[in-house]
């Protein structure tokens, strides 16, 4: 049994605590929110800092909206970096900025501490079925001393290399999610638009060299018109940030990551933010003046 701290007790944060707690480990939480009962119930010890939390884990897990957020709770006062001491280590679940995690490693190290970058991919469902995508980077020593946490929230687990090329590969995987969801959304919207079911459109592709997860997925949501996240919007927006913001300083064009984020900022500006992100097909159906589910006269 080991003793692990987590910061961060959100949508996605609550169900992977709660799964290291069935795994036998002894958990101390903090938040900024009252802690979920589900978690009391099942042991977990709450502390009042970041400071606290680290003093009394060995390993320590942030889970936490954006690239601020991290840096507050490892670095402000009575943050993680106050509590630490050596050898133990820092593991951000969070989907940040590479180059800042690079810099929160360095300082971390510093204080004689190993740090993994850990994003994760799956939503709350991947979460709650602990079958979340956890792409890992850090030292190899690192890694193996927390894969075995990893393996009670995740299945497909990947130590990609250093530190900051798993939130490298998190952009990337924001990157091919949200233009799938696009295409996904074009293509259902053409299918309706012409006459077609677009659920039975959608039934059809699952069976060919279309199909993917967020066609069988979100697919479903915008034929059913299920928009409650899921994974927000505004989340998504946050990593597309994330993508550009790189790409401008590495003089890369992204120009479709850049026209998507366009159009979750239509579905923001229509009052959207919190639409889990299948919504992006409102966008494309204002620009249609057009609804999935609307009869076409033939």
């Amino acid at each position: 049994m080991s003793k692990i701290g987590f910061i961060g007790l959100g949508i996605m944060g609550t169900p992977m605590a709660g799964h290291l707690l069935r795994g036998g480990h002894e958990l101390f939480v903090h938040d900024v929110k009252p802690i979920p009962a589900e978690l009391l119930d099942q042991g977990a010890q709450v502390r009042g800092s970041g400071r606290d939390v680290a003093r009394d884990a060995e390993i320590v897990i942030v889970m936490v909206p954006d690239t601020p957020h991290v840096a507050s709770v490892l670095f402000d006062e009575g943050g993680v970096a106050e509590g630490l001491s050596a050898g133990k280590v820092v593991v951000d679940m969070s989907s940040i900025s590479p180059i800042e995690t690079k810099q929160f490693a360095a300082r971390i190290n510093a204080l004689d501490c190993d740090y993994l970058d850990a994003p994760v991919s799956g939503g709350e469902v991947g979460a709650r079925a602990a079958s979340l995508t956890i792409m890992v980077g850090g030292s190899p020593e690192a890694f193996s001393r927390v894969r075995p946490l990893f393996e009670l929230m995740g299945r497909n687990i990947t130590l990609v290399g250093g530190n900051g090329d798993g939130q490298t590969t998190k952009v990337a995987n924001q990157i091919v999610v949200a233009l799938n969801i696009e295409a996904v959304g074009e293509a259902l919207l053409f299918a309706a638009r012409m006459g077609a079911d677009a659920g039975k459109v959608r039934e059809a592709l699952m069976g060919g060299f279309a199909a993917s997860r967020v066609l069988e997925v979100h697919g479903e949501r915008m034929v059913k018109r299920t928009f409650d996240p899921g994974f927000r919007i505004e989340l998504h927006q946050k990593d597309l940030n994330l993508a550009l913001a790189s790409a401008r300083q590495l003089g890369l064009s992204l120009p479709n990551t850049a026209t998507t984020q366009q159009l979750f900022s239509a579905c923001a500006a229509h009052g959207g933010k919190a639409w889990d992100h299948s919504a992006l097909v409102r966008a494309l159906e204002t620009l249609a003046n057009f609804q999935i589910g609307d009869t076409v006269a033939k």
